[in-house]
């Protein structure tokens, strides 16, 4: 499933939900430019996916049609399916790490980066003798995450552990990531999970 179609998705959930919304409204809700959100009305009004009226002060009004509502079903059930095949090969490829890891010995070890694919690597985890000591994350730190309180990775030299399991996170936070660990550690023995 391509990011246009994610898109097309959203789009056609948000109109469905929300009736009277400026282009700027869903740009802002969709995290994408004011451009793009014209670019998609325009093609999926064209398709026939939605109606536009106007109503009083300069607004419109978008109403999803009974095509819409079935492309966006179409698009619901690949997005499930599309979904469902990445969690099961993330699972198997945690799987594999964590039985390597664990074969070499390794017994503790800590994430850094609290995510949606963090999640998955904890629920493989489970499935070992691993046991995860502590999740660092710079912008998430002093919330809680699957039981443990996320932790500030300045303090990562408080921890005992075998490796460090970093896990996709934004790019901002990737970066300063990087530095503090580089900084504490010269020999630093992460694996990456991207």
């Amino acid at each position: 499933m391509d990011h246009k179609d994610i898109r097309t998705l959203k789009l056609l959930e948000e109109i469905e939900e929300n009736h009277v919304q400026s282009q700027r409204e869903l740009a802002k809700k969709l995290n994408i430019s004011l451009g793009l959100v014209n670019s998609f009305i325009k093609r999926l009004a064209h398709k026939g996916f939605f109606k536009i009226t106007t109503i009083p002060k300069n607004r419109v009004k978008y109403i999803l049609t009974p095509e819409g509502a079935v492309e966006k079903t179409r698009l619901a059930y690949k997005y499930i399916q599309h979904s469902y095949k990445f969690y099961k090969d993330a699972r198997h490829k945690f799987r594999k790490l964590f039985q390597k890891l664990e074969a070499e010995g390794v017994s503790k070890i800590v994430f850094c980066g609290a995510s949606d694919f963090a999640e998955i690597a904890y629920i493989s985890l489970q499935e070992t003798s691993i046991e995860m000591v502590a999740v660092f994350d710079v912008l998430k730190a002093g919330k809680e995450f699957l039981g443990y309180m996320i932790a500030d990775p300045a303090m990562i030299n408080s921890f005992s552990f075998d490796k460090i399991l970093i896990t996709p996170m934004p790019y901002r936070a990737q970066q300063r990531m990087k530095h503090l660990l580089t900084e504490k550690f010269k020999g630093i023995n992460c694996i990456s999970s991207q």
